[in-house]
């Protein structure tokens, strides 16, 4: 039976690969999907709604260990992880029997930032699934400028969405949901703004629900991970009757929801993909650290007073288009197509990624980075540098052994009492 192991380290990552999972699974592979003890969260929670019955958490060189042996390699890590995964393999994998197995890579959901670093992070992967038209386009230009084939770069569509959206729905608006984002926006002034404005459009459409989203429940842990959460925000804040916080997963909510509201979620795709409205929060103006810099052309882009007043944009056909490409088939049922043709093949168009300049001098400078020929210090030396050897050694056991739900209140206790 071919093998399949797939990786994740946080929600967002196990959504996307547990999509991949499901057609891998339907198409007689056996899937693992496993959890390197790196920086991760994954509480048991998360993992039921991604859909997901379990997870193996194991040590790095554990899980290279068992790559090796599989016959398919799904990472959903982030780019800089899935860069050390290709690049360790790449020193292993020729001296094998065989081709080794097919690397898989790509992006959770719209890149909004670092687009030219992850693809580079993931070109020495066999097949880089990419979502949009224009992230293409753009891969396969500045692969050009370094001298690296793109014959694994595959334009398969989000794995989360289908291949063609629902029409937009037309019927009055009654219930309203607001996807909302860990660290978009950042500051707690700005975050405190746009949850104000939501409760205003509750209290101007008291006959409307209005949910709002948080990206995870208190306690828990992302990859970009959140500092200011609306519970916290909102404690204390009289509230509509009309308007309540709520963690039903996204794509379950939206089976009955008329409107979503983001600054710049991939959860928009996703209403798009079921036909709901989308409006996308301009009040704070568009800036990259907001992301919503590549919405510039969807024709989704709002003020809370157009939103209020029911101005909703509908999404421009060649926007949408590049991330909805129709043809019949979803997301996964591309990246498992080629999965599946390079097994049959034996090709990996990794191995021309390997070989050339670019990859040779990452993979050199990855290793003897990994080899310690390159001077590292580590957390606790950081901490003692910045705050003394007693309370940067206090902060370091606090950060790596107390729960984030009571980590985060005591930091916030010692800031307000100028203790570090």
């Amino acid at each position: 039976m071919r093998t399949a192991l797939l990786v994740a380290a946080f929600d967002s990552q196990l959504k996307w690969c547990a999509r991949i999972h499901r057609e891998l699974r339907a198409r007689g592979f056996a899937c693992r999907v496993v959890v390197p003890d790196i920086r991760a969260a994954l509480s048991e929670q998360q993992i039921a709604d991604a859909g997901v019955a379990s997870v193996e958490t194991m040590s790095w060189e554990e899980m290279t260990a068992e790559a090796l042996e599989a016959d398919v390699v799904v990472s959903g890590l982030s780019g800089p992880l899935t860069k050390r995964l290709s690049v360790e393999l790449s020193a292993v994998v020729p001296r094998l029997d065989g081709p080794g197995p097919v690397l898989v890579s790509g992006w959770v959901g719209i890149i909004i930032e670092k687009i030219t670093a992850g693809y580079l992070d993931r070109c020495g992967t066999d097949v880089v699934a990419v979502n949009s038209a224009h992230d293409v386009a753009h891969f396969r230009e500045a692969g050009r400028w370094l001298g690296l084939p793109d014959g694994n770069l595959l334009l398969s569509g989000l794995p989360i969405i289908s291949a063609t959206p629902e029409p937009q729905k037309q019927g009055p608006i009654r219930r309203v949901l607001f996807a909302d984002q860990p660290t978009v926006p950042g500051s707690q002034a700005e975050r405190g703004y746009v949850y104000q404005q939501l409760i205003a459009y509750a209290r101007a459409h008291p006959e409307r629900t209005v949910l709002l989203k948080p990206r995870h429940r208190p306690g828990e842990d992302t990859f970009h991970r959140m500092k200011h959460h609306p519970e916290d925000l909102l404690r204390g804040v009289e509230l509509p009757p009309n308007f309540s916080v709520d963690y039903t997963p996204v794509d379950v909510a939206l089976a009955e929801v008329d409107l979503l509201v983001t600054m710049s979620s991939t959860a928009c795709l996703e209403a798009i993909d079921r036909g709901s409205r989308v409006a996308l929060v301009l009040d704070l103006g568009v800036h990259e650290r907001y992301g919503n810099q590549v919405f510039l052309d969807s024709g989704l882009l709002r003020t809370f007073r157009q939103i209020t007043e029911d101005r909703i944009g509908t999404p421009a056909p060649a926007w949408r288009d590049g991330y909805f490409h129709g043809a019949g088939r979803t997301g996964t049922e591309r990246i498992a197509d080629r999965v599946e043709e390079l097994l049959a093949s034996g090709e990996r168009p990794s191995r021309a990624v390997w070989e050339t300049d670019y990859f040779r001098s990452a993979a050199e400078s990855h290793l003897a980075t990994a080899a310690r020929l390159v001077p590292r210090q580590s957390p606790l030396a950081r901490r003692k540098l910045k705050h003394g050897p007693l309370k940067g050694t206090l902060s370091h056991v606090a950060y790596n052994g107390l729960p984030p739900v009571v980590r985060r209140p005591l930091k916030r206790w010692a800031k307000d009492h100028q203790l570090f």
